[in-house]
């Protein structure tokens, strides 16, 4: 055969076959190569095109020296020289074209190039083989090799060479997979980060953070245009009472179903944001005026009534707003506790709406953050002091009970009645250690008095934090074992709105504290929205009048016939009836006669200190003049409020 002559007469079929499988396997090797060098790393992609066309080289020299072997047979020799020119070309070649393949993605012409130079060196690869067997053929010596080993040898080479590219480039494919993962996952975790840095994780709003640095942004731009901006604070009215019913999961729902409700309620140009448990915050750009910061607070009063579906049950709560604009406001650095000054005007004025805010509301701020941190020291320093006053049978005139008023005894402002530091005490979350200060404070009062020769029937008004208590009843049981106080001595009075405010919650309260032994009334009855199948499953045995009915009774048929329609279905439920507020003696007798059974006020006695009710009540020449004769038995009641 000549050098040119690229026709055979197979003598070894076998081999072809084989040249034939090893040539599909260079074809594999080859693609996971050349998709490595590919690549962005400089050192790698250099490694990949060296070591890739030593094993792509070497694979397509071994299937040229199986194709001659099955051409000519066993007995040809190899000239050793011209077989390593032979290896050394078949691996220029790879490297041309690995990389022509990395050359072509920026210089797509190169690839047509690269086509040309690898076919002419693979026909340049297989020349070099028949000159080589030709060239063994017309020489001696030590130069030839034997065929059948050449072709062993170079296809085991091979074989290993490819094997570890095949390997190597599988490794790497994970390796890059994993690392692409990692970047996934580190780029995923960024993006988290992001979020809980700048957003709520429960609601998606973004969070105070946020809020403020936009905030920053409209006033400028507020400043630069002449402009103004407004801003609602916004917090929900009730939300306490779900998470201690039906858990906080449910409280949770609620939250991410405002958060919903107020997107839908935005603007482009708006702002919003959840900074605190149940608080969030409303920014309104574009000229904004009292008209429409007006309509969108009653938007949103509107749309957060609503129900919200828990999936067996739906609960409601309502909202407060406060309103505050920019500048008039103040400085952007008050904007946000303007706005909260006003949202609390809207609670006190009894929620479900908004307020604009007011300078005189600056002022009130001002004055609650110091009552706050005066009431922190004085439950500290025991400044807080339960003043009593007594209750009187409407028959007799005698004395049954004895009413405690908690008053602040304040080192400087004197005596602070509570209307002025318990919604502050309610508010920051100090009402729950008072409550039990007083509950605490009534029993060893008792304690005391009994001692001293007093046998009282002891009570305690119960907040709407105290009733949310999981361990109240045992909180109860607890003072009454220490101060040794029999539990039928004890009285627990809630106002109506408070037992109407959860009633599930309450009548479990009730009942566990009736199954204690402890006696139960409904304090300020008539201001709530009472039903009488709720009053039939409360366990309680008293109910007290509201002053406010009192206080007309003399003058308003209405507020007779209410007090008439009271006293009759509290005695038709085997209730007693106690009347507050008593000033005159004109109120007393219709009181009398519309059948109260026991009556309060400052017509019978003022509310007095602990040792001056001891006074008052054993040594007849302590009393002044305006207190009517006493009683104390076992069978007395005295109650303790925290109002």
């Amino acid at each position: 055969m000549s050098v040119t002559d690229f026709s055979v007469d197979l003598q070894r079929p076998e081999l072809a076959v084989a040249a034939s499988c090893l040539l599909l396997y260079v074809a594999h090797v080859a693609y996971e190569v050349a998709r490595r060098v590919r690549g962005n790393d400089r050192i790698v992609v250099i490694g990949w095109l060296l070591g890739g066309a030593l094993a792509f080289g070497s694979g397509l020299w071994s299937v040229d020296v199986l194709l001659h072997l099955a051409a000519h047979g066993s007995a040809t020799q190899h000239d050793v020289a011209l077989s390593l020119a032979s290896l050394l070309l078949g691996t220029a070649a790879a490297f041309a074209g690995l990389w022509t393949v990395r050359r072509s993605e920026r210089q797509p012409a190169l690839a047509v190039f690269g086509f040309v130079v690898l076919v002419a060196a693979l026909v340049m690869l297989h020349v070099l083989g028949s000159l080589a067997i030709q060239f063994a053929g017309m020489t001696l010596g030590t130069s030839r090799f034997p065929g059948d080993s050449l072709a062993l040898l170079s296809s085991l080479a091979a074989l290993v060479l490819l094997t570890m590219a095949l390997l190597m480039a599988r490794l790497e494919l994970r390796l890059a997979g994993k690392t692409e993962q990692l970047a996934e996952s580190l780029r995923q975790a960024n993006e988290d980060l992001q979020k809980i840095a700048f957003h709520d994780p429960l609601t998606g709003l973004p969070n105070r953070l946020v809020f403020e640095d936009r905030l920053a942004h409209a006033v400028a731009k507020a400043d630069r245009e002449g402009r103004r901006l407004v801003l609602l604070f916004i917090d929900l009215d009730g939300f306490k009472p779900i998470n201690d019913s039906y858990g906080h999961s449910a409280g949770d729902q609620v939250l991410r179903d405002v958060g919903a409700r107020l997107r839908a309620l935005a603007r482009q140009v708006d702002t919003m944001a959840r900074v605190g448990g149940d608080e969030f915050l409303m920014l309104l750009e574009g000229r904004p005026d009292e008209g429409s910061a007006a309509i969108v607070a009653q938007r949103v009063l509107r749309e957060l009534s609503a129900p919200y579906d828990l999936g067996e049950r739906e609960v409601s709560v309502s909202c407060s707003i406060g309103i505050v604009f920019y500048p008039e406001g103040g400085a952007q650095s008050k904007l946000i506790a303007h706005a909260d000054a006003a949202m609390y005007a809207a609670k006190r004025a009894g929620g479900s709406t908004y307020c604009f805010f007011e300078s005189s509301m600056d002022a009130d701020a001002r004055e609650q953050v110091e009552l706050l941190r005066d009431l922190r020291e004085a439950m500290q320093l025991r400044q807080l002091e339960l003043y009593y006053q007594p209750k009187i049978d409407a028959r007799s005139g005698q004395v049954t009970a004895a009413e405690a008023l908690i008053r602040w005894n304040h080192p400087r402002r004197g005596l602070i009645p509570p209307h002025l530091f318990i919604p502050i005490a309610e508010r920051f979350g100090l009402i729950g250690a008072i409550g039990n200060w007083a509950l605490d404070e009534v029993c060893r009062q008792a304690r005391e008095w009994r001692d001293q020769g007093l046998r009282m029937r002891v009570a305690v008004n119960l907040s709407v934090h105290q009733m949310r208590q999981d361990d109240l009843v045992q909180r109860v049981q607890s003072a009454l074992r220490r101060h040794r106080i029999d539990p039928r001595q004890l009285t627990c009075e809630i106002t109506e709105s408070v037992a109407m405010e959860d009633a599930r919650a309450t009548q479990t309260t009730f009942r566990l504290l009736g199954q204690a032994g402890v006696h139960l009334s409904i304090d300020d009855f008539g201001t709530g929205y009472s039903s009488l199948a709720y009053l039939r499953q409360l366990p309680a045995e008293e109910l007290k009048i509201d002053r406010s009915f009192v206080l007309d009774v003399a003058t308003s048929a209405d507020a007779r016939a209410i007090v008439d329609a009271v006293v009759r279905l509290a005695h038709a439920l085997g209730l007693r009836v106690v009347a507050e507020g008593v000033e005159n003696e004109r109120q007393r007798e219709l009181l009398l006669q519309l059948g109260c059974d026991e009556l309060q006020g400052y017509l019978f006695a003022r509310p007095m200190s602990a040792r001056a009710l001891l006074l008052w009540a054993i040594d007849d020449r302590a009393k002044s003049e305006e207190f009517r004769a006493s009683l104390f038995d076992d069978g007395n009641s005295m109650a303790a409020p925290l109002h």
